[in-house]
C-alpha cells in the first residue's frame, strides 16, 4: 500500500532533472549514462540541486565521459569545480575516473561492493548508482529519505544511530528492479515538496494514512544529536597588487583546498608596508576559519613565486569561496595605480 501510493504519486509529480530517468522511461542505453549519474551523485553530496545544475552542465560539456575526465588536467578540473565547495570531492572525482579507466575499461562496475572500492564512493553513492544508473534494487538512504522514514515509522532514535532502523524500515517497502529507483527518487521529491523539515503539508501527502506521526508533531522527528560547536581557527592572506594584476598561487595538492588557486597565505610573499584591509570568515565542515586580509601595492613586479592574474580575470580564475571573499574585500579598497 505505502510503496504503490508513493510510486503513483511520483509518476505524476516527478521533477525532471538532467541526471534523472523519468518514471515512465527505461534505463537509457547510452554507454555514458552511468557516468552522468555518478557525476551528479558526487556533485550532489552536501549540495543543493540548484547549486549543482550549472556545474553539472559545464562538466559534461568539457568532459562527457570517464575517459575524457580521466585525461583532464588536475588544475582545469579544480578550477571548474571552484565555488561548489567540499573540494575533496573534486580530487576524488579525478581519482575515481582514472581508476574506472585503468581498472574497469572506462565503465563503472556493477554491484555496491565493487563500487565502494572506488575513490569517493560511499554507501549512499554506491546504492544510488546501482539503482539510478543500472536499474537494480538497492536500499538508498540520504538525508531526505531519513526524514520521511523516521516520520513514517516514528523512529525515536537520534541520527546517526537511527540509520540501522531506517534501513530495516525501508527493506520491506523497497520494490524490485527499476521501481527501486523510482521509490527512492519519489521519497526525495516527497521530502522536498511535502515532508519538509518545517511545516510539512501532511494533508497533501500520499502516505498520510500510513504515517505514524502525521497527526503527532512530525517536525519533532528526524532527531539528531546536538552538533558540537565548531572550533575557530585564524590566519592571514596576502593581496599583492602591481598595476592591474594580483599575485596568485596554486595550493599544494593535499590538504585544505588542495590543488585550488588561491592568494598567498601564512607568510607574506615579500617584506613591505602591508596594510590590514579587514577580516573575513568562512565555515568549513569541521571548523570556522577567520582570516586577516593584508594588502600591498608595488610599482614593479618583484621576483616571487606564483602567477600574476589581471583584476578583470579574477572572477573566472577558479578561486574557491574562501578566497573569493578575500578578493571582494581587497578589490573594494585597492584600485589599480595610475600609470
Amino acid at each position: 500500500m505505502v510503496t504503490r501510493a508513493l510510486l503513483d504519486w511520483y509518476g505524476s509529480n516527478a521533477r525532471p532533472l538532467a541526471w534523472r530517468r523519468m518514471p515512465d522511461q527505461p534505463v537509457p542505453e547510452d554507454a555514458d549514462w552511468p557516468y552522468r549519474v555518478w557525476l551528479a551523485e558526487i556533485m550532489l553530496q552536501q549540495t543543493t540541486t540548484e547549486a549543482v545544475t550549472p556545474y553539472y552542465t559545464g562538466f559534461l560539456a568539457r568532459w562527457p565521459s570517464f575517459t575524457a575526465l580521466a585525461a583532464a588536467d588536475d588544475a582545469d578540473v579544480m578550477q571548474a569545480w571552484a565555488g561548489l565547495g567540499y573540494y575533496a570531492r573534486a580530487r576524488n572525482l579525478l581519482a575515481c575516473a582514472r581508476a574506472v579507466v585503468a581498472e574497469h575499461g572506462g565503465e563503472l562496475p556493477y554491484g555496491e561492493a565493487a563500487l565502494r572500492r572506488l575513490p569517493g564512493i560511499g554507501a549512499y553513492t554506491a546504492a544510488a548508482i546501482t539503482a539510478f544508473a543500472h536499474g537494480n534494487r538497492a536500499i538508498i538512504i540520504d538525508g531526505n529519505i531519513e526524514r520521511v522514514i523516521t516520520r513514517l515509522a516514528a523512529i525515536e532514535t537520534p541520527l546517526p544511530a537511527a540509520r540501522a532502523e531506517i534501513a530495516a524500515a525501508l527493506e520491506p517497502l523497497t520494490p524490485d528492479g527499476l521501481e527501486a529507483a523510482d521509490w527512492a527518487q519519489g521519497l526525495m521529491d516527497l521530502a522536498r515538496r511535502i515532508c519538509t523539515p518545517k511545516a510539512p503539508r501532511c494533508g497533501q501527502c500520499p502516505l498520510e494514512n500510513a504515517c505514524k506521526t502525521s497527526r503527532n508533531q512530525p517536525e519533532t522527528y528526524q532527531k539528531k544529536l546536538k552538533k558540537r560547536i565548531k572550533p575557530m581557527r585564524s590566519g592571514s592572506v596576502w593581496w599583492l597588487q602591481v598595476g592591474d594584476e594580483v599575485l596568485t598561487v596554486r595550493r599544494p595538492p593535499r590538504g585544505l583546498l588542495g590543488g585550488m588557486r588561491g592568494l598567498p597565505d601564512a607568510e607574506p610573499p615579500l617584506d613591505g608596508a602591508w596594510q590590514v584591509l579587514g577580516q573575513i570568515s568562512h565555515g568549513f565542515t569541521h571548523f570556522t576559519l577567520n582570516l586577516s586580509v593584508h594588502g600591498l601595492q608595488r610599482a614593479e613586479k618583484p621576483v616571487v613565486s606564483g602567477e600574476w592574474v589581471r583584476l578583470v580575470d579574477l572572477d573566472d580564475a577558479g578561486f574557491p569561496t574562501l578566497f573569493q571573499k578575500a578578493i571582494t574585500l581587497a578589490r573594494a579598497q585597492f584600485a589599480p595605480e595610475a600609470p
